[in-house]
């Protein structure tokens, strides 16, 4: 199988609550091969979030190791680690983190302008319309629709064409047409060697990858490969149903 795109042992992140320590991260294991398209999906709280930051080298974790292509991300300093971010993954953000001030096309081109490279216009375009926004290029955010910054976010995860692309509810804002031509745009990445880590809270999103991964507690307790949307659900709402079960203390 070669080296993973990425592989994680031990993953660990506790932060402070309010009511105390919280372990969000309690021991993860993921390998991701090249090429791959992983969803990782869990009830509200389950720490979803938190290993796509971990994984992507946004966040450190408390223990536990993330490797990139055989690279250990704890053997980098703030420089070499913020250098891997900008040339070899791509992320989305659920909350788009656009820049107010800079246009759509100048968006999509920020990683690249980051790193000292030259921008391509007819390579900005390409991505704008494959994203559905061939004729907004020239619009900042406030005059976009949280549909349209969302895919703005996407194109700018993908303007570096990274290894691994992480992607946190990346159909989150999107209608069902929208989110559709999203999800086969990283259906084709991956098919064509890319590698996509996706959250997602929607079976059908879910349904286009290869395995879908299951979070609770922190913790990976379930697997599904090929899924299909009706598989995704059905263990969707097992999760949730037990988690609520556990809240309320009921064994």
């Amino acid at each position: 199988m070669g080296t993973p795109a990425v592989r994680i042992r031990g993953l660990r992140c506790r932060f402070e609550g309010e009511a105390g320590p919280v372990d969000a991260l309690r021991g993860v294991d993921l390998d991701a091969a090249k090429g791959s398209f992983l969803a990782i999906m869990g009830p509200s709280g389950s720490g979803k979030t938190t290993l796509l930051h971990n994984a992507a080298g946004l966040r450190t974790p408390t223990a536990g190791t993330v490797e990139l292509d055989g690279v250990s991300l704890a053997g980098l300093d703030e420089t070499r680690l913020a250098e891997l971010r900008r040339r070899r993954i791509g992320f989305v953000f659920q909350a788009f983190n656009l820049l107010p001030a800079l246009t759509a096309r100048e968006n999509v081109e920020l990683p690249l302008r980051l790193d000292g490279r030259r921008t391509d216009p007819r390579r900005t375009d390409a991505l704008l319309a494959s994203v559905g926004l061939a004729n907004r290029g020239g619009h900042r955010p406030d005059q976009l629709s949280g549909g349209q910054k969302q895919r703005v976010a996407v194109a700018r995860a993908l303007i570096t064409d990274p290894e691994v692309v992480f992607a946190d509810e990346p159909t989150g804002a999107l209608d069902i047409r929208s989110a559709r031509e999203v999800l086969g745009l990283l259906r084709g990445l991956a098919d064509r060697g890319q590698t996509i880590i996706m959250v997602t809270h929607d079976p059908v999103a879910a349904s286009f990858s290869d395995r879908v991964l299951f979070l609770a507690d922190g913790l990976i307790v379930d697997r599904l490969d090929r899924p299909s949307a009706a598989a995704v659900a059905s263990r969707m709402a097992t999760l949730v149903e037990s988690a609520e079960r556990a809240a309320m203390g009921v064994s």
